[in-house]
């Protein structure tokens, strides 16, 4: 699905369908549809992998070149050893710092990394079964700006049409974020299944005394 067949979708929910008196802009409701890509891609971000060649000696690496990254959620190296090799780091910025004992060489390691989703004009990166979500999304925070703005001016529908417009928008932004929990949940749950965690574990029991 692209931009412009989420656009009618969300003009659909909101019964904002005649082309010559619509009640959001275009440029509003792809502002409102980029805000719930972006809450998504906080949640489930697309998953990348990038190889990024170390530099002999030095157990940082630039990362700045990875565009759009929500995380950072492993990095092997060496690489395409078997059992995988995954190292701890910390990350600053866009430095990735080693922290093991491993001391690159200058040869590659793979950066596996979550960035942001795209809809645009040509398409989109958000699962076909996840697009419904970004429409409640979207038609969520519009009728709660619409709602907003329109408080205490002058409104054909009555007094209580805001009102009853902003309970809507906060009822699909409560759907609509329950969701985005629910699924982050779910994803870190499969992520932490594929790779070994790169924080050293906390000892629950050990005293090492003052």
């Amino acid at each position: 699905m692209n931009l412009s067949e989420m656009r009618v979708i969300v003009r659909r929910d909101l019964h904002d369908e005649d082309a010559e008196n619509y009640r959001w802009s275009d440029d509003e409701i792809d502002r409102h549809i980029d805000h719930a890509v972006k809450d998504f891609s906080e949640a489930i971000p697309l998953e990348q992998k990038m190889t990024k060649a170390t530099t002999s000696g030095s157990r940082e690496i630039d990362i700045s070149s990875i565009t759009g990254r929500v995380m950072v959620q492993a990095v092997e190296y060496p690489v395409d050893r078997f059992p995988t090799v995954y190292q701890r780091f910390a990350l600053w910025a866009d430095t990735l710092t080693f922290l093991g004992t491993e001391v690159p060489d200058g040869s590659d390691a793979y950066i596996y990394y979550g960035k942001l989703h795209i809809m645009d004009t040509d398409g989109s990166t958000i699962p076909t079964q996840h697009e419904d979500l970004i429409a409640v999304g979207a038609c969520g925070y519009a009728a709660v700006e619409w709602a907003v703005y329109a408080i205490d001016r002058v409104n054909v529908g009555g007094t209580e049409t805001p009102d009853k417009l902003l309970e809507w928008g906060r009822e699909k932004l409560r759907h609509f974020r329950k969701e985005l929990r629910r699924l982050g949940r779910t994803n870190r749950v499969r992520v932490r299944s594929l790779y070994k965690s790169y924080y050293p574990a906390v000892s629950k029991t050990t005293d090492y005394g003052p």
